[in-house]
């Protein structure tokens, strides 16, 4: 079961779509804790920022995807992680270092290439959205 009171780590994205890059970057997130906070930006039909205008998932297909995704690798929402949405967060402040890390996590090219607005081009291009 998700525990609440555990360290957690979170991640932030619009997740439009959730793809295979955001599925490796999920791995090394639970491996550091045990459990993630997956924070979905509700930006369904809005800008999410610069060049970030191109938003078509609602916050129910975001959660399915997501779930979808995670489950191929076993994961289970509840236990391994959780979804929350959150405003259209655009910019991250904190005044002064209290137990936080922000870590990047490098790829390789492979995954570093993938792309969610290829694959919003390409599920255009097949009528699939």
């Amino acid at each position: 079961m998700f525990d609440w009171k555990k360290p957690t780590v979170q991640m932030l994205g619009r997740w439009q779509p959730w793809h295979d890059g955001h599925q490796a970057l999920f791995k090394r997130c639970v491996a550091k804790t045990g459990q993630v906070i997956i924070q979905v930006r509700d930006v369904q039909g809005a800008s999410g920022g610069k060049d970030q205008d191109d938003n078509p998932f609602d916050w129910d297909q975001v959660c399915k995807n997501i779930e979808d995704g995670l489950l191929r690798d076993n994961f289970i929402r509840g236990e391994d992680y959780e979804i929350m949405m959150v405003p259209n967060i655009v910019n991250i402040t904190y005044g002064r270092g209290v137990g936080y890390a922000f870590d990047e996590e490098v790829f390789d090219e492979a995954t570093h290439a993938i792309s969610a607005t290829k694959i919003r081009k390409k599920l255009r291009k097949e009528g699939k959205l």
